[in-house]
């Protein structure tokens, strides 16, 4: 499998944080590997794109401090889980943020 980019893309739900990747590859084709650990194909980028964004999910790279704040988050909080491959994404794709110390 050859990749163009990859991408992370976020859905909140109060504290908890809900990853996808969005990988476009050289064909033109995507891939969303979700929260639940599947990967799903899509015949393009923007239907991989128009997909998440039904669901509710906003791309982290477009996703600025105000935001954050309107989630309830602070962006700094905002870090896309690591793994080797996607077996060890797989448990990391669904995270519980700290309550906020005030």
């Amino acid at each position: 499998m050859s990749e163009r980019f990859e991408e992370w893309w976020l859905a909140t739900l109060g504290r908890t944080v809900v990853w996808a990747r969005l990988r476009v590859l050289q064909a033109g084709t995507a891939e969303v590997f979700d929260s639940d650990g599947n990967t799903l194909p899509y015949d393009s980028e923007d239907s991989a794109r128009a997909a998440l964004m039904d669901a509710e999910f906003v791309a982290l790279d477009g996703l600025d401090a105000h935001d954050a704040h309107d989630r309830g988050l602070a962006l700094e909080e905002l870090a896309p889980p690591q793994g080797e491959d996607d077996d060890a994404l797989r448990p990391l794709m669904m995270q519980k943020l700290p309550q906020p110390r005030h």
